[in-house]
């Protein structure tokens, strides 16, 4: 089956993921990591997006972010970052040319029962490529302010799942600590990589059913994994 256009819903969680062009490096020092970030705090109030989570290796990014009312502010946000990265390695390097693949992946993902899965898989690339051996060992990733209380990445918004986890920050972060470390079925990892290489859903059955009404869309069906449900418990 064909892969179906881009789908961009307003005020819905999104994992997004650019590459560098022919899986170029695109972070290569600290500096390039923290001047993205710095662009992303920027750029993601200009834009009216929310940010859920992130990692940045070092030749592409995972993004988990959510546009508002506009769903215009998705594209542009994802645009504005990849233009500025650009221009600031071909200025340190004095060349030109395109740094990022011309075409991002993203997926739609149901919030209630997938966003902390998607979020436990943004930051647990580092551990799957054998970077580290623990998320909280690697700088470029959201973890650590999920977990750090008292310590939070201001700029980071905090999704309503995440919030879910407890009453207390505390709570909060020693019950998502054992959610992003604990352990991860084979069939949610091909359920997240297929919603983006294919162009899919990131939910249930039942959810793609609201997203064919909402979008007016005949949507291709697969299974699902067993994410945790966002309850509170």
């Amino acid at each position: 089956m064909p892969r179906m256009g881009r789908l961009v819903l307003p005020n819905y969680p999104h994992h997004v993921v650019q590459r560098g062009h022919n899986r170029q490096v695109v972070f290569a020092a600290d500096e390039d990591y923290q001047r993205y970030l710095a662009d992303l705090r920027e750029l993601k109030d200009a834009f009216g997006v929310k940010v859920y989570a992130y990692c940045l290796m070092t030749n592409h990014v995972h993004l988990l972010l959510a546009p508002g009312d506009s769903i215009a502010g998705l594209g542009q946000l994802t645009k504005a970052l990849a233009a500025r990265a650009t221009r600031y390695r071909n200025r340190l390097e004095g060349r030109s040319g395109t740094l990022w693949e011309s075409r991002y992946k993203s997926s739609v993902v149901q919030t209630e029962t997938y966003l902390l899965a998607c979020s436990r898989y943004i930051e647990l690339n580092p551990v799957r490529a054998r970077m580290v051996v623990d998320p909280s060992e690697y700088r470029w990733s959201s973890f650590s302010s999920h977990v750090t209380v008292g310590q939070s990445t201001e700029w980071l918004d905090t999704d309503p799942c995440y919030l879910a986890l407890g009453n207390t920050a505390q709570q909060r972060s020693e019950r998502y600590q054992a959610f992003v470390r604990g352990l991860v079925s084979q069939a949610e990892l091909s359920l997240i990589r297929e919603g983006l290489q294919r162009g899919q859903l990131t939910g249930s059955s039942r959810f793609v059913d609201e997203v064919e009404r909402i979008a007016g869309l005949r949507i291709e069906r697969r299974g699902q994994g067993r994410p945790r449900a966002c309850t509170g418990k």
